[in-house]
């Protein structure tokens, strides 16, 4: 699990020859102790921060993707792939490239500052090397799109005197967006990458530390415990055990790798397709990004951005992370209604008592994380703390389980109670150092997408681009605010193609969010989740949908056909959003009567929406049932709360009235039912 939306690989799959993964592990574990200590003990100086941060992920990269190997590992059983000499030459100057370009900024700082502006050809060259090296190595971990995309808008600062209309803009040398790239605080080193190195990486090895704790186990099984037996029972475990899991780790991705193994297998057993099982878990996992209280690296730039505390952003994607939740629930209730699915028998499934005795411990974890939030601690600080409670209670838990006789999650009591002592002490600290490797993988994506995003927020922030962008949107629009939103939607859908969610959250809200603040009015919170949320469909929209098509891989399905259902599922990532510029109470609040009858007429909303595109409710429905209640939901995307209003309990008096009727020929229970 991690905040990056990447699968988490534990030490010992790296799929690297000997020399290679020692070095990977022991800078790995440098880079979280260093996390640790920033985050906890001292903090230092931004440069020296994000300098010394992006020099170990960069490094780490081209260990774990060597000179032509691509992608991730992909099986712990594969034969560790070596490097030629030529490899090793071209990775050994690009390592000691992404080296210099730390070393030379933090260690020249005061003179490059003194400097201001008149930089010396040193300076451009080590910013030239510093740019390289971060494109190559956002290639190798991220794919080339989004190398190509921040070369094109580099491109665009040496193109401008060339370029038509409104896109033109006098050209810069290469020393002035040296200057802006790399020796200033508006590019590589600018806000993306810091809150990366400042708040970002601390929560994922606090989601690392609860991997190899066991957390993931213990929600699944208490997932499978609360709604295992239901209809569609599997299919729902993994919308909960998602939400669960994806609330603290932030990652659609890792979700989809660690809960799908189990939760995909078992909704095939019941009856989904693949192609269903598949999407409904990307769907689901897709909705732990947006669950608070860690809602992946956008949260964090979002409360920078804003300026507000990060409780304030935790608070204001509550309400609309349970509807998109709660309609993924629906949807998988619907399906499983329709096809006439039932659950597991009990004796397949963990009981929940005995489940939450074992693992109650990683709960006590998320309170010490709420406890220290509403105690107005730093971020940081918040993040040192959790992680620190994950691995006292977990010994303190494994101390218990050695002298008492209790069960762990994940552990055998016999083998426990016979370990010797030192063995058993080593095996705690190997999980730790797991958690730290793991921590340090899984922090690659975010970091790199991160600095690559303020390659292209500087090219923005140095060209004007930004302004132009708002002119042509809201010239487009016509100054109509749905129309705006739909232009969001599309650009949002393009740059989801090449990018990552968190850089194309920065690169959206950089470009859209001064004319939906400024020429449209919506509160700064409001454009800012709007945009967050949109920025999620990489995950799930055709065709380009990552979740999917890890989704794909587990389920042995077509992943083109499991990204279409997983888009069918998480509609809700495209009306919700909608409902919060409609409704802001949703995110804003507000009287608690206004927010909570709102909250219901949302819901309800999104019920009927999901009726009707599924064909079914209480009881299968007829086409025009579908139009009466898409019509119905229809009605909470009006202003006025007292149409919404009754809209919903017209949705409502409709399907209860729609049930009374003689049922048609319902579908057989599928074979073994």
């Amino acid at each position: 699990m991690s905040s990056t939306g990447e699968p988490s690989i534990p030490r010992r799959d790296l799929g690297l020859p000997t020399l290679s993964a020692a070095s990977f592990v022991v800078l790995a574990i440098a880079l979280s102790l260093f996390q640790l200590y920033i985050s906890g003990v001292r903090p230092i100086g931004l440069f020296y921060e994000r300098g010394f941060h992006l020099a170990l992920v960069q490094v780490l990269a081209f260990l774990l993707f060597p000179t032509k190997r691509r992608g991730f590992p992909k099986k712990s059983s594969e034969e560790p792939s070596g490097r030629g000499a030529m490899a090793w030459a071209v990775d050994t100057v690009l390592i000691s490239g992404s080296i210099l370009a730390a070393l030379y900024l933090t260690l020249n700082l005061d003179a490059i500052v003194s400097r201001a502006g008149a930089w010396s050809g040193t300076d451009v060259f080590v910013g030239v090397v510093a740019v390289v090296t971060l494109l190559e190595a956002s290639r190798r971990a991220l794919g080339w799109p989004i190398s190509f995309i921040a070369a094109c808008f580099i491109g665009y600062g040496y193109a401008g005197p060339f370029l038509p209309g409104v896109l033109r803009h006098g050209g810069y040398s290469t020393g002035r967006l040296v200057g802006q790239l790399y020796l200033g605080q508006e590019g590589i080193y600018g806000i993306p990458l810091g809150v990366a190195a400042s708040f970002v990486f601390i929560f994922i090895l606090f989601g690392a530390l609860l991997e190899v704790t066991g957390a993931g186990q213990f929600f699944i099984d208490l997932a499978y415990a609360a709604t295992g037996r239901q209809r569609g029972g599997p299919a729902k475990a993994a919308v909960l055990a998602s939400a669960a899991m994806g609330s603290v780790s932030g990652s659609a991705i890792a979700n989809v790798v660690t809960s799908g193994a189990f939760t995909i297998p078992l909704m095939k057993k019941v009856g989904y397709t693949p192609e269903e099982a598949g999407g409904i878990e990307a769907a689901a996992s897709t909705g732990g990004q947006i669950l608070p209280p860690i809602m992946g690296a956008g949260a964090f730039l979002i409360a920078e951005y804003t300026g507000l505390p990060y409780l304030d952003v935790v608070k204001a994607g509550l309400i609309p992370a349970i509807l998109y939740m709660g309609t993924v629930f629906v949807f998988v209730h619907l399906v499983a209604v329709k096809k006439n699915l039932k659950g597991l028998p009990a004796s397949e499934l963990p009981r929940f008592g005995p489940t939450l005795v074992k693992g109650w411990h990683f709960l006590l974890a998320l309170v010490v994380l709420m406890t220290a939030l509403l105690m107005d601690f730093s971020v940081a600080r918040v993040g040192f703390l959790s992680c620190l409670a994950v691995a006292a209670l977990a010994a303190l838990r494994a101390v218990w389980d050695r002298i008492l006789g209790g069960n762990q999650v994940g552990s055998r009591l016999e083998e426990a109670a016979r370990r010797p002592l030192v063995s058993w002490l080593g095996s705690g600290v190997v999980r730790i150092a797991d958690g730290f490797v793991i921590a340090g993988r899984n922090a690659l994506p975010v970091s790199l997408a991160c600095a690559v995003a303020g390659i292209i927020v500087g090219i923005v922030g140095l060209t004007g681009l930004g302004l132009k962008f708002s002119s042509l949107m809201l010239s487009l629009s016509q100054g109509n605010l749905f129309l705006a939103l739909m232009l969001l939607l599309l650009a949002s859908l393009v740059l989801g193609m090449g990018l990552p969610v968190t850089a194309s959250y920065v690169v959206l809200i950089v470009l859209a969010g001064p004319v939906l603040i400024n020429d449209f009015g919506l509160p700064v919170l409001i454009a800012h989740l709007l945009v967050f949320w949109y920025s999620q469909d990489s995950n799930v929209t055709p065709p380009v949908c990552l979740a999917a098509y890890a989704a794909a891989g587990i389920a042995e399905s077509d992943p083109m056909r499991t990204g279409l259902q997983a888009w069918k599922y998480a509609k809700g990532l495209y009306l919700i959003p909608l409902l919060m510029v409609v409704h802001p109470e949703l995110a804003l609040g507000g009287p608690l009567p206004v927010v909570l009858g709102k909250a219901v007429m949302a819901m309800v909303a999104l019920a009927a929406f999901a009726a009707a595109l599924e064909g079914q409710a209480l009881r299968r429905l007829t086409t025009g049932g579908r139009i009466v209640l898409l019509a119905g939901a229809g009605c909470a995307f009006f202003p006025s709360f007292l149409v919404g209003g009754l809209g919903a309990l017209f949705v409502i008096a409709f399907t209860l009235w729609d049930a009374r009727k003689p049922a048609p020929n319902s579908a057989p229970s599928r074979p073994g039912q």
